[in-house]
């Protein structure tokens, strides 16, 4: 399946998708499948299916694959578009406030803060990577991630610290003045329980 995003830039196109049904039907359409198919597999009517394929399919996130001659009709297979769905932060109400201001936010360590700069990235990103998969281009990006586990408040202070001179550092010694400006972004969030270490687990039960 091709790797290329669709980003979701208009309110209409994503309330479209949100339903939980549509959804459902989004997930069933990562292979080509026809109306019939899909009301079969969910005990719908077809006239039902066929009443959301049309509005996925004018939201632009649903595409024709082909079209078979039927006894009486013609039975037409979609698929969703290939590529992964991102939504642009801005259409879901608070977002496009949080990433507009997270230039301005003066606490580090608050999560709007994060989370604004995180809507930004989204938002540039996915522009970017659309404009890039239409001129048949690859958008070099690149992405560091690491685990840590801090033994309390004051040590994610001076890692927060520790780190951010280190990248001044190491920005330092490759700016270059008539470069590609790159924004570079780090973050750091307590992980979902579902993340943690199993040895984490295993100690807590012990």
């Amino acid at each position: 399946m091709s790797n290329n995003i669709v980003y979701v830039d208009e309110p209409d196109r994503v309330a479209a998708a949100l339903s939980p049904l549509r959804r459902q039907l989004l997930g069933h359409l990562r292979e080509p499948t026809s109306a019939s198919q899909l009301a079969a597999a969910l005990d719908l009517s077809r006239q039902r299916v066929n009443y959301h394929l049309r509005a996925l399919e004018s939201a632009g996130l649903v595409e024709l694959v082909e079209e078979r001659q039927r006894r009486g009709f013609v039975e037409r297979i979609l698929r969703a578009k290939p590529g992964a769905f991102v939504v642009d932060p801005s259409v879901m109400g608070r977002g496009s406030e949080s990433a507009e201001n997270a230039g301005r936010i003066q606490d580090q360590f608050a999560a709007g803060h994060l989370v604004g700069v995180a809507a930004a990235t989204v938002r540039d990103v996915a522009r970017m990577q659309v404009k890039a998969d239409e001129q048949g281009k690859r958008l070099l990006t690149f992405t560091i991630e690491a685990a840590v586990r801090f033994a309390d408040a004051a040590d994610v202070h001076r890692f927060t610290e520790e780190l951010s001179e280190a990248l001044r550092r190491t920005a330092e010694g490759f700016d270059s003045p008539t470069g590609r400006h790159y924004r570079v972004i780090i973050g750091g969030h307590p992980a979902p329980a579902a993340a943690t270490d199993p040895t984490e687990q295993e100690q807590s039960n012990e």
